[in-house]
């Protein structure tokens, strides 16, 4: 096992913005998947004499298994105190059950062989969280966290893009397995020959001194970092001694994160998360057919600039229009993953410097999140939805669905830190236990959103959403307020 002792603790520093960008590459190949599925159900039901329904069944399945695989595979890292071996393993079943989805000729055994696919491809939601808790400082977690959603942000907006253009090659929707294989050994690769294995002892003892889990503890002071971060020189001349292991105190529970959502601090920040991704994921789904009825714009034709470049047959006005529906979106994501990365942890040392240095775990619910879910996400919401109703510019909804991102992204990062803080040793768990709740609401809402739209309208579905938004900042509230002594009433004070 590699542990992180004062003395290989610069080797992490060097090393852990790496390591987060393969976890950030998984991600976004994993959320992209879900994308290009949306692309292959007609061709797929051809092909294979399946009902749309069956075929529908193939990406509800991912999705569904995508938020439980995640609860063993955190309870295993927790337990086993691993995280390399866990991804690397994932990696594999993802591309070898990604070959062989691309060459089956049953319906059913693409059914099974994609819900095996969603469990090696959801490993990293929990284990990613784990690897940011092992190798991240609490006052560096805002930055990281931001880069290592950003995949899960940019993946089911991309992933349309890309499979539009895949399914006019001759293979068609199996092209899209091709890619993903590919894409999926890439990682493999990658993982493999970066990163290393971050989980370490929680508690070392150097020189009669014991450490107590330094990067995830929530009481690193600044001398401590700059102590193990910082002063490479001191760090290597220091005198190394034994590293002892405390035994694991509980035993093995796959599905411990289940569990986790019955202390209510882990409930509250879950559903603030899951609320936030799951309109997200409701205006995505109801997007392509609104854009075809008010806009003329055809779903399926989505991503076929990247035909263009293959065969020339495309027009301009075809790639402008099906590009521009997710240009937004993809803007909305990276502005707030840039926003967050500067200022969230600059504003939990803020409110520490306030408090006279004292530390609390609430700080990582940050000044920013007032303004992305009071006003950004709700603006944004009803942005995309009433200009539709009065058939207004497409720039408008554009323009909202990009809003709506920005304050998304701030949302479903800082509370899912949250959650990495105040659980010290339990990350992967934690982030499988927020991960479960996500892809419920994001399921839920997935499935209502398109009868809702067609029922009430584009508006007032986007006025239910944006309701549920400020719903969930009133949880919010109550967590910033009350979340010690819920925290103290579960047993993580």
């Amino acid at each position: 096992m590699w542990l992180v002792t004062p003395a290989n603790r610069v080797r992490v520093t060097r090393v852990k913005w790496h390591d987060n960008d393969d976890d950030d590459d998984f991600h976004h190949g994993r959320q992209g998947d879900g994308g290009l599925s949306s692309r292959r159900i007609p061709y797929i039901a051809e092909e294979l004499e399946a009902s749309p329904l069956s075929v529908t069944l193939t990406t509800a399945l991912y999705i569904l298994l995508t938020g439980i695989a995640p609860v063993f595979w955190g309870s295993i890292s927790d337990y086993y105190k691993i995280r390399r071996p866990l991804v690397l393993v994932s990696l594999v079943i993802f591309c070898i059950s990604t070959v062989v989805a691309g060459v089956v000729s049953n319906i059913w055994a693409l059914i099974v062989l994609r819900c095996v696919q969603a469990t090696g491809a959801s490993c990293t939601l929990a284990v990613g969280a784990g690897i940011i808790a092992d190798c991240f400082a609490v006052e560096e977690r805002g930055a990281a966290f931001s880069q290592f959603f950003y995949g899960l942000f940019v993946g089911p907006l991309v992933g349309p893009v890309i499979g539009g253009g895949l399914i006019m090659l001759p293979s068609t929707w199996r092209a899209t397995f091709w890619f993903l294989s590919a894409y999926g050994l890439c990682i493999l690769f990658a993982v493999f020959f970066v990163l290393p294995e971050t989980y370490r002892v929680e508690n070392l003892s150097e020189n009669g001194i014991v450490i107590d889990d330094i990067s995830s503890s929530s009481s690193t002071s600044d001398e401590e970092l700059g102590y193990y971060m910082k002063d490479e020189k001191a760090v290597s001349s220091e005198k190394q001694e034994p590293v002892s292991e405390t035994p694991r105190s509980h035993s093995m529970n796959p599905v411990e994160p289940f569990f986790m959502l019955r202390h209510p601090f882990v409930l509250m920040a879950s559903t603030i998360s899951g609320v936030a991704f799951g309109a997200m994921y409701a205006v995505e789904t109801i997007m392509p057919s609104l854009y075809q009825q008010h806009y003329g714009f055809v779903a399926w034709q989505t991503g076929w600039f990247l035909y263009t470049s293959l065969c020339g047959n495309i027009s301009l006005t075809s790639f402008v229009n099906t590009g521009l529906t997710f240009l937004g979106a993809g803007l909305g994501n990276t502005l707030g993953t840039v926003i967050n990365s500067v200022s969230s942890d600059q504003l939990l040392l803020r409110s520490r410097r306030r408090r006279g240095g004292e530390e609390r775990v609430e700080d990582r619910l940050t000044l920013n999140l007032w303004p992305s879910g009071v006003v950004i996400v709700p603006l944004g919401l009803l942005l995309f939805g009433w200009p539709l109703v009065f058939n207004l510019s497409y720039w408008y909804p554009i323009i909202g669905f990009s809003i709506q991102n920005i304050g998304m992204v701030q949302l479903m990062t800082l509370s899912s830190a949250y959650l990495v803080d105040a659980m010290p040793g339990r990350g992967a768990t934690s982030a499988a236990a927020a991960n479960l709740m996500r892809n419920t609401f994001a399921a839920i809402l997935t499935l209502v959103s398109n009868p809702m739209s067609d029922t009430m309208g584009p508006g007032w579905t986007t006025v239910l959403l944006a309701a549920l938004t400020w719903w969930s900042m009133g949880l919010l509230f109550l967590l910033k307020l009350y979340g010690p002594r819920l925290r103290q009433w579960s047993g993580y004070a």
